[in-house]
C-alpha cells in the first residue's frame, strides 16, 4: 500500500463499502435536497402530472362520446309502468337521477312517502322514460318518480314504431287495413308485418323517386329553357326578331315539358291514392288509437320479443340508415349522409386551396425574400392571424367572397338569373376558401419550420454541382421538408373540419338534402349550400324542439365527426410517413 493510500485510509470510518462517513452525512443530505431543485425534479413531476391529466381528460372525453354514441342504436326494452294514480305509461327508460321534490309536491304526497323522503334528507329518485307518441301526448319524455310507481313489467307485443313524422310510437298493433280488408292485429305475425311494411316502403320510395328525380329533371329543363330566353332578351331586347323566334321555340319545348310534368304528377298521384288504402292502426297502453299509412313507417321493433341476433340486426340497420339516409324530424332522427358528404367535400376543397398558397408563401419568405425588418413584420402578422377569432373570417368571407366576388361573377356570367343569386350567396366554394384563409397561417408556419430544418450544406452542395436555385428547392429542399409540410396540412385539416362559426355565414344550412353533385352540367355545383356535421351538432343541441330527444343524435354525430377527422388525418399521416421513408431513407 502506498503512502497516499495509507494516509487516506486513516480518516475513513469503518463500515460497509460505499457508506458515507458520519461527519459528512448531514452536509451530503443538505446537498441532495438542494440538488433536487437544481435538477428540476419537482418541475419534472409537475410536467408529467400535467401530461397524465391531459391524457386522462382526452381519454375520458373519447370514452364518453364513443360509449354513448355506439350504444345509441341498440334496442332498449320497453317497460309498462302502472302508477299508483291508476294511469299507465309505456316507454324506454333512458336515465335515472336523484332530485329534491318541491314543497308543493311533498304536501300532495302520502304521509308515508313524506317520511321516507325525509329520511333520505329530502331526496328521491326518478327515471326519465321515453314515451314517444308525440302526436297523442305532445311530449316525448316523462319523468316518473319511484314513489309514483306501483308495478313495472315488460310485456310482449309492444312495438317501438319509427315513423317519418311525429317521432316514434310506442304501443301495440290494433288492426291493419289492406286496401279495404281489415285484419286484427292479434292475428298478424311479425314476419307478415315486416312484409307489409316493406311493401309500403317501396311505394314511398317510388313516389319519392318520381317527385325528386323525374319531376326534378323536368323542372331543371324548364328552368334552363327559361334562362336561355331571358339571356337573349337581355342581349338583344325583348322585341327583337331573334327573341321573338326563340320565344316560339321556347313555348313549344315548354309545352312538351309541361306535358311530361303532368304525366309524372299523375303517376305519383296514382301511387299516393293506392298507398292511402294501406293503413295501420296503433294503440298505446291506455287504448288511445292512431291510424297512419304503412308507407310512413320506417321500422317496427318488438323490443321485448327480440333475440340477441335480432337486436344486432336492428342495430346494424339503424347504423346503415344513419350513414346513408337523409335526416328527418328536424334532424333529430334519420341519417346524416348529406352532412357527411358536405363535411368531406368542404375539407378536401379547403386542403386543395390552402396547401399551394401556404407553401408558396413560406418558400418565398424562407428561400427568396431578403431577411430584414419587413420579412419579420410579415411573419409577426402571419402569427397574429392564427389568433383572430374564426367568426371574423366568416364575416370577411361573406363580404368579400359571397357579396363582392360572387356578385361580380353573377353580373358577368349569370345576369339572366338575377335578382336570384348564383354565386352571390353562401356555398361550399366560399366556405372552403374562407376556411383556407383561416388555416393558412398554420401551413405557413409549419412549412417555414420544415424548410429551416433542411441543412444548409445540402443547398450549397446542390448549387456547387451546377443546379439553379429553383432546381435546388424543387429537388432537394421541398422533398426533405415534405413531412413537415404534411404535418402543417394535417393540423389545418383538423382545425378546418371542426370549425362551425364561419360556416354559419358562408354556406352551411340546417337542411340541404340535395348534394352538390348531380347528373346535370357542370355536375359538381360549388355554389350550392351544404350541410356540415359540426353545424348539425349545434343545431341538434341548441335549436331542437326537444333537446332530450336529440341527445342521442348529438352523441352519434359527434362520434362520426371525430371518426371522419381521424380517418382523414390518418390518411395524411400515412402519406407523410411514406414521403419520409422515401426521401430520408431512400425507399418506400
Amino acid at each position: 500500500m502506498s503512502t497516499v493510500e495509507s494516509e487516506s485510509s486513516k480518516h475513513q470510518h469503518p463500515g460497509p463499502a460505499g457508506s458515507i462517513p458520519p461527519r459528512q452525512g448531514r452536509t451530503t443530505r443538505r446537498a441532495s435536497a438542494s440538488d433536487l431543485y437544481a435538477r428540476g425534479e419537482p418541475f419534472l413531476w409537475g410536467f408529467g402530472g400535467a401530461l397524465a391529466l391531459g391524457i386522462a381528460m382526452i381519454l375520458g372525453f373519447l370514452v364518453l362520446i364513443y360509449w354513448n354514441g355506439i350504444a345509441t342504436f341498440y334496442p332498449k326494452p320497453i317497460e309498462s309502468i302502472l302508477l299508483k294514480s291508476g294511469d299507465r305509461i309505456a316507454g324506454e327508460p333512458t336515465r335515472r337521477e336523484i332530485y329534491r321534490p318541491g314543497p308543493q309536491l311533498l304536501e300532495s304526497l302520502d304521509p308515508v312517502i313524506q317520511k321516507f323522503i325525509q329520511k333520505n334528507h329530502g331526496y328521491a329518485e326518478r327515471t326519465l322514460v321515453r314515451t314517444g307518441n308525440y302526436d297523442l301526448y305532445y311530449e316525448d319524455f316523462r319523468w316518473v318518480s319511484d314513489f309514483e310507481i306501483q308495478e313495472v313489467s315488460r310485456p310482449n307485443g309492444l312495438f317501438f314504431v319509427e315513423r317519418m313524422e311525429w317521432g316514434p310510437f310506442i304501443g301495440t298493433v290494433d288492426s291493419v287495413n289492406l286496401s279495404g280488408t281489415v285484419v286484427p292485429g292479434e292475428t298478424i305475425t311479425f314476419r307478415e308485418l315486416r312484409e307489409i311494411r316493406k311493401a309500403g316502403e317501396d311505394r314511398r320510395r317510388r313516389i319519392r323517386e318520381i317527385e325528386r328525380k323525374d319531376i326534378g329533371r323536368v323542372n331543371h329543363y324548364l328552368d334552363r329553357e327559361r334562362l336561355k330566353l331571358r339571356r337573349l332578351e337581355l342581349k338583344h331586347g325583348e322585341q327583337s326578331p331573334v327573341v321573338l323566334e326563340a320565344r316560339k321555340s321556347y313555348e313549344a319545348r315548354s309545352a312538351a315539358l309541361r306535358d311530361q310534368y303532368a304525366e309524372l304528377e299523375a303517376r305519383a298521384s296514382a301511387i299516393k291514392e293506392k298507398d292511402a288504402a294501406f293503413t295501420i292502426t296503433l294503440a298505446d297502453v291506455n287504448g288511445r288509437k292512431k291510424t297512419i299509412r304503412l308507407s310512413e313507417i320506417v321500422r317496427m321493433v318488438p323490443s321485448n320479443d327480440l333475440s340477441i341476433l335480432q337486436k344486432l340486426g336492428v342495430y346494424l340497420s339503424r347504423w346503415a340508415e344513419f350513414l346513408t339516409e337523409e335526416p328527418r324530424e328536424a334532424n333529430a332522427e334519420g341519417g346524416v349522409m348529406p352532412a357527411i358528404f358536405g363535411t368531406f367535400v368542404m375539407t378536401v376543397l379547403m386542403a386543395l386551396a390552402v396547401a399551394p398558397f401556404g407553401v408558396m408563401t413560406a418558400l418565398y419568405l424562407r428561400e427568396y425574400a431578403r431577411q430584414g425588418k419587413m420579412v419579420s413584420l410579415v411573419r409577426i402578422c402571419v402569427n397574429n392571424l392564427a389568433g383572430v377569432p374564426s367568426i371574423v373570417y366568416g364575416v370577411f368571407g361573406l363580404g368579400f367572397f359571397a357579396y363582392l366576388v360572387g356578385g361580380t361573377i353573377d353580373s358577368l356570367f349569370f345576369p339572366e338569373r338575377l335578382p336570384n343569386p348564383t354565386f352571390g350567396t353562401g356555398g361550399v366554394l366560399w366556405a372552403s376558401l374562407t376556411l383556407a384563409l383561416l388555416t393558412v397561417p398554420v401551413v405557413i408556419v409549419a412549412t417555414e419550420e420544415a424548410l429551416a430544418a433542411v441543412p444548409q450544406s445540402m443547398r450549397e452542395g446542390s448549387l456547387a454541382c451546377g443546379a439553379s436555385k429553383w432546381q435546388t428547392i424543387k429537388y432537394i429542399v421541398i422533398p426533405r421538408a415534405m413531412p413537415g409540410i404534411m404535418t402543417g396540412l394535417i393540423l389545418a385539416m383538423a382545425r378546418g373540419a371542426g370549425e362551425v362559426a364561419p360556416l354559419m355565414l358562408v354556406g352551411v344550412v340546417k337542411m340541404a338534402p340535395e348534394l352538390p353533385v348531380d347528373s346535370f352540367f357542370p355536375y359538381f355545383h360549388l355554389e350550392r349550400s351544404f350541410m356540415h356535421l359540426g353545424f348539425h351538432i349545434y343545431d341538434l343541441g341548441f335549436q331542437s324542439r326537444n333537446s332530450e330527444a336529440a341527445k342521442p343524435m348529438v352523441f352519434m354525430t359527434t362520434l362520426l365527426l371525430i371518426t371522419l377527422v381521424a380517418v382523414m388525418n390518418a390518411i395524411a399521416i400515412y402519406v407523410r410517413n411514406r414521403l419520409k421513408r422515401k426521401f430520408l431513407m431512400g425507399h418506400f
